[in-house]
């Protein structure tokens, strides 16, 4: 989508948007961290996202590889940086061609930095010598295909020395076709105000977002405001200095400062905010949270799950199965090759085959580096008995822990709701992995439980997804087999399914009643799926967790068991109104 339509659907609704950008990392360990942490931030509800271009084109293929991943994958607008510097026509034109067939609509165009290692810009060939001549190429040749943004400078380019010509520049590129102005970051608000009014003093009147680099640590914070030139206030650098040696004080002013500058630039009317994240997610998401943007932002959901990008998918699209609640990257490239999506009820769909994970694994190669597995192994440690897989799992739920290999990001929010229940529940030896709570008829701006559209009301039936052995599994039955209400489906590796529904069963676990609207079923458990899933969420005990541990040890022996012989069991309890399935399990 292009950045230009979210624009207009937030200032129909009076909010301010915000952005997030990041840089591609060297290595494919820094790469998996990152796309882990681009998959948690995406929650905070971005209108869309960055990916840089690295000086001289260093980070081409990266960039570009990155780009078209998360815009497939993430369910994130990505507006890809594109400069001229050691770049070819023939190049740019291959990269502009790639982009629009990955459906990247947006491009921020700039001359950009010199090549690493050189203090001087110099340009690949006669066609380019600014990054005016860039938009007018992309312009030229591309006409409309891509919504265009250029950078600027609140206090001048560090190569030029008269604000007032660097404005007459900016006029150029607005003129060429540009659509939107991303701010360098900055720290005197009144210096961006300035520049704000003399560009609509010189015609400019498309949108200026200013540039929010949070102060993460005293020394880079000087090193980058000594390179781009920016005047840092004095009463600033008074509130540093005392603190320069003390990273956490560092941290902590810099999260006060850039809320308190958020607020005041919200306040000054400007339409949205581009955080500068250094690849870092601390400080943006304090900083949200303390402006009171996340909220305000997060309820605008259209479905209760993360939707594709692709303009085509999303518009099919309104079903899927709840079991990849947890890992919906996993699930879109496992469906990516489908040519039919499931739309108002999950049986319109004729036998979907779902993919091979081969894609996902591309995307998440980093995975199996040294460091990854190390990473792993100090958040989940080294497991000598069920009670020490009990607590990991407890921790998860606790908020501890951020991850588990069958979730990608912390305990979602609306499963906090019964995180307490989910505690007893695996300290009883079963392991969660996916849950909600029963809803009965909430609002669909509700910040918990909303989506959809205004004045709607929204339903869930409880719904609980674990690994628990066989002598739990029976027990479980019998508690629950003279109620009703309650469905179930387990199934072990050797894929001996016990189960009280149909296998052609299609359980809608989600809906929501919306005025004028067809009611909406989002979400479905279904047999076919499950048994699609269980190979995917068994194979996880092994390829992400006991390989992280040497074959002989206890740990890897432990979780061999568990993934040989326990069951994966799913439970539904169709009483929306009056739920009382996990204190049944767990009395």
């Amino acid at each position: 989508m292009k950045i230009s339509d979210k624009i207009k659907e937030y200032k129909k609704q009076k909010k301010v948007f915000y952005s997030f950008e990041y840089f591609p990392p060297k290595t494919d360990f820094g790469m998996d961290n990152l796309y882990s942490r681009i998959d948690r931030m995406s929650s905070l509800g971005p209108a869309y996202i960055d990916i840089t271009w690295g000086a001289g084109g260093s980070t081409a293929e990266r960039t570009l590889d990155m780009s078209k991943t998360i815009q497939k994958y993430f369910g994130l607008d990505v507006m890809m940086h594109l400069t001229c510097t050691n770049m070819s026509i023939k190049l740019i034109d291959e990269v502009l061609s790639e982009a629009k067939k990955s459906n990247i609509s947006n491009i921020l165009a700039l001359r950009g930095d010199p090549a690493e290692g050189s203090n001087e810009w110099r340009k690949e060939n006669q066609a380019f010598n600014y990054g005016v001549d860039l938009v007018h190429y992309i312009r030229k040749n591309f006409g409309d295909t891509f919504f265009l943004a250029v950078g600027a400078y609140p206090e001048t380019h560090q190569e030029q020395s008269d604000p007032d010509l660097d404005i007459n520049y900016l006029k150029e590129k607005v003129d060429a076709g540009v659509d939107i102005i991303v701010t360098q970051l900055f720290y005197d608000i009144d210096k961006f105000l300035l520049f704000r009014d003399k560009c609509l003093s010189k015609g400019i009147d498309i949108p200026i977002i200013p540039g929010i680099m949070p102060i993460h640590n005293y020394s880079r914070f000087r090193k980058f405001t000594q390179f781009c030139k920016v005047n840092i206030p004095e009463n600033i650098l008074k509130k540093l200095e005392p603190i320069r040696n003390d990273d956490a004080s560092v941290i902590n002013f810099g999260i006060e400062q850039g809320a308190d500058m958020c607020e005041k630039l919200v306040k000054e009317g400007v339409p949205g905010l581009h955080f500068y994240t250094l690849n870092l997610e601390h400080s943006v998401k304090e900083i949200l949270n303390s402006i009171g943007l996340i909220s305000d932002n997060k309820a605008n959901r259209e479905l209760p799950w993360r939707q594709s990008s692709d303009e085509i998918r999303k518009l099919s699209e309104d079903v899927r199965p709840i079991f990849w609640s947890n890992r919906p990257i996993s699930y879109l490239t496992r469906t990516e090759n489908w040519d039919d999506f499931p739309n108002g009820r999950w049986g319109d769909i004729s036998s979907p085959t779902f993919g091979e994970l081969n894609q996902y694994h591309a995307i998440r190669a980093g995975s199996k580096s040294s460091e990854i597995r190390d990473k792993r192994k100090k958040i989940w440690g080294q497991p000598q008995s069920i009670k020490d897989i009990s607590n990991v799992f407890m921790s998860f739920c606790k908020g501890d822990i951020n991850t588990l290999p069958w979730c990608e990001t912390k305990l979602a929010i609306e499963s906090k709701q019964i995180s307490n229940a989910l505690i007893k529940l695996n300290e009883s030896g079963y392991f969660t992995i996916n849950s909600q709570p029963n809803v009965n008829g909430a609002p669909s701006d509700d910040a918990h439980f909303g989506w959809g559209a205004e004045g709607g009301r929204v339903y869930q039936k409880a719904y609980l997804e674990f690994f628990t052995s066989k002598e739990n599994l029976d027990r479980l039955i019998t508690k629950i087999k003279k109620n009703n209400n309650i469905s179930y489906q387990a199934v072990n590796l050797s894929e001996d399914l016990i189960s009280n529904v149909r296998k052609d069963n299609v359980n809608v676990v989600t809906w929501g009643v919306f005025p004028g609207e067809k009611i909406k079923q989002p979400t479905i458990v279904d047999t076919r799926s499950f048994m699609i899933w269980k190979n995917e969420a068994f194979s996880l005990w092994m390829n992400d967790w006991a390989s992280i541990y040497e074959k002989d040890s206890i740990s890897y022996s432990l979780l061999r068991n568990i993934y040989e012989n326990y069951y994966l069991v799913n439970i539904v309890d169709n009483d929306f109104i009056k739920s009382n399935m996990i204190k049944q399990i767990i009395k």
